[in-house]
């Protein structure tokens, strides 16, 4: 079907004047003589017409859709409000949070998480829900998180792509049967090995598509994961054996809170951080890497803060492939010459999985966060805090007197007060487990530490908070006191 043009009355001026001025030039020439005055008035006339022409023209397609009054700009009033309000902090900390009743697998009643961004956009990503092991089995309950670095593409893909990966590998396992069960062993390898499979997945696409025909656009997109970073944290409930299973890539931390007889609450750690600053995961290098001296200094490996991670290129392909794919793919380049790049590959993704059975007679919850909340709190005050806010919600939530504290600005961390958790500046108010997490790492009750760390933004918001992702499993609790 055939479209008519409709051509505007200013554009129709605009075509007529610059006819004009052709038919002139045509007729009389472009140079003035002496004695052709005239003929340069007219030329003046002409020009002048297609000018007036021109911005007639501009003029009424700029107003075509006129813009927006300057009062009814969105966004206008974003500076305005420098002291922002205790419900809109909390609307920060929970624009991103979710609470799940778990009704269909035995032992599980609830989980929480939420999560807070300092980068823009947020490296950190996070996924939960249940999977199925075997297609005719119960479904076990599922939440990994992944902490991204140089880039937020491989935790991206690691949201989209883990479970589904681990889910498959576990499906290739023999299904339990007559009462069997399944060796743990069996169980930590399957997942090692999709966590394992998928890296070289990544790896592989970035190889692959630099000798491919695909086009530039597409190449790039395939080496971003290979060329930013991620841990990976997993954990995987089994309500047949009440077996919690973790896997642990990189520094984010599971720990398990569990009650004893004597009513106490421990705080049972159920991964370990993978960084230069671990013992174990220096000897592992040291023993791959025979002869090396430096691999790890002040806590890092060969510059990066965690000893596994997903991607990573750089740790993981000699530096003349590395070279080659930052020349032509714009990658983040070689590491500095300082590292001697001898052995690669100096980082992998295989987790360690560990499996903890869950004891139907003790009320217990796993936390799983990324760094960026264990930088603030310890193991053991981390489960405090969530055995706070269980036993607020089972007495029924007090009002609590407003904690005074005296001016605040960020100077004052440098003249004695403490920007990492203090007991004192406990405070339970909120409905989500991982928001009351979040909220006290960040100064709890004291508000304008909280508000001030919230109001920063990045660059700068890096400085004082990084992103944070955090999820809370509740075990054996009671529905009535949990979920209320």
């Amino acid at each position: 079907m055939l479209r008519t043009l409709r051509v505007r009355p200013h554009l129709v001026r605009l075509f007529q004047a610059q006819a004009l001025q052709q038919r002139f030039i045509k007729r009389h020439g472009t140079q003035s003589t002496p004695g052709s005055s005239n003929v340069g008035n007219v030329m003046r006339y002409v020009s002048t017409a297609i000018v007036l022409a021109a911005i007639g023209a501009w003029w009424s397609l700029a107003t075509t859709d006129p813009a927006p009054p300057l009062e009814s700009r969105p966004g206008q009033h974003l500076l305005v409000e420098s002291d922002p309000s205790k419900a809109e902090v909390t609307r920060i900390l929970s624009q991103d949070a979710y609470s799940f009743i778990v009704r269909n697998v035995a032992g599980v009643g609830r989980y929480d998480g939420a999560q807070l961004a300092s980068n823009s956009p947020c490296e950190d990503r996070f996924t939960h829900g249940l999977v199925f092991p075997w297609h005719n089995g119960s479904p076990w309950v599922a939440l990994a998180l992944f902490d991204g670095h140089a880039g937020w593409q491989t935790a991206e893909f690691l949201e989209k792509n883990l479970l589904p990966s681990v889910q498959q590998s576990l499906g290739l396992m023999k299904p339990p049967s007559n009462g069997q069960v399944t060796p743990e062993r069996t169980i930590h390898d399957a997942i090692m090995k999709a966590f394992v499979d998928l890296d070289n997945s990544i790896i592989k696409k970035a190889e692959d598509a630099s000798e491919s025909d695909q086009s530039l656009q597409e190449k790039v997109r395939r080496f971003a994961p290979a060329f930013a970073g991620s841990c990976a944290l997993l954990s995987l409930y089994d309500p047949m054996t009440s077996g919690l299973h973790v896997a642990c890539t990189g520094d984010s931390r599971a720990v398990l809170g569990q009650q004893s007889p004597d009513g106490k609450w421990e705080a049972v750690p159920l991964s370990t951080d993978q960084t230069g600053r671990n013992e174990a995961e220096v000897a592992r290098l040291n023993a791959e890497h025979p002869g090396e001296e430096g691999l790890t200094q002040d806590g890092r490996v060969l510059g990066l803060a965690v000893s596994r991670a997903f991607g990573d290129g750089r740790w993981k392909w000699p530096s003349e492939t590395m070279e080659s794919f930052s020349r032509r793919f714009c990658g983040p380049g070689v590491l500095p010459p300082k590292y001697s790049i001898r052995t690669p590959p100096y980082m992998t993704a295989e987790p360690v999985v560990t499996t903890t059975t869950i004891k139907s007679d003790r009320p217990s919850f796993l936390i799983l966060a990324t760094d960026g909340m264990w930088d603030r709190l310890s193991n053991q005050q981390a489960v405090d805090l969530v055995v706070a806010w269980l036993d607020s919600r089972s007495q029924g939530a007090g009002t609590e007197e407003p904690t005074s504290y005296p001016p605040f600005d960020f100077g004052s961390f440098r003249e004695g007060v403490s920007p990492g958790f203090v007991k004192e500046r406990t405070i339970v108010q909120d409905d989500n487990a991982a928001v009351h997490l979040m909220r006290n790492s960040l100064g709890g009750n004291h508000f304008e530490m909280v508000a001030g760390r919230l109001a920063l933004t990045p660059p700068y918001s890096r400085n004082r908070r990084d992103d944070i992702t955090i999820q809370v499993v509740f075990f054996n609790s009671d529905t009535a006191q949990v979920n209320k």
